[in-house]
């Protein structure tokens, strides 16, 4: 791999250097993942599309995060664009309101790091889908609970 792309690998992998902050580097990328959505909410949050552009972010992720950890070593802490995807993951279809996306925040970086309901042994898998899917489990956990407070609570799905 080149020098210049293997750089270019590595600054996606760190979401653009925020995996190189020193502490919670994972939260911090959860953090980026939201501020980008909150900056972009029109762009595919409660449609299809998204649902689409998500799945397409998460397959390029794979191969960035599996490049990445080469160098790395396996889910190095400061690979953080598997957050990214996970965080899209629990913000698809939930109502653009702050303390909803908020909850979304929480409860992903929750089953992220505890990795519940089997959310761990996504891991196993090799490259850049161990590196991910647990990300994706986390994701797909926090949106479903939160999904459910939204049923529960009548709040409009077009906030």
């Amino acid at each position: 791999m080149s020098r210049f792309f293997s750089k270019v690998n590595l600054a996606l992998a760190t979401a653009l250097g925020v995996g190189y902050i020193p502490w919670a580097p994972g939260t911090f990328g959860t953090a980026f993942a939201l501020a980008l959505a909150v900056l972009f909410p029109a762009l595919f949050w409660q449609s299809l599309w998204g649902l689409g552009l998500v799945v397409a972010f998460s397959f390029v992720t794979a191969g960035v995060c599996g490049l990445a950890e080469q160098r790395l070593g396996h889910d190095n802490g400061r690979i953080v664009l598997d957050e990214v995807a996970g965080m899209w993951v629990a913000l698809l279809f939930l109502p653009r309101v702050w303390w909803v996306w908020l909850a979304a925040f929480i409860l992903f970086r929750l089953f992220d790091i505890t990795k519940p309901l089997g959310i761990g042994k996504l891991q196993s898998f090799k490259g850049g889908w161990g590196v991910m899917l647990d990300d994706i489990g986390a994701g797909l956990a926090a949106n479903l609970l939160v999904q459910l407070a939204v049923l529960a609570l009548h709040i409009s799905p077009f906030a």
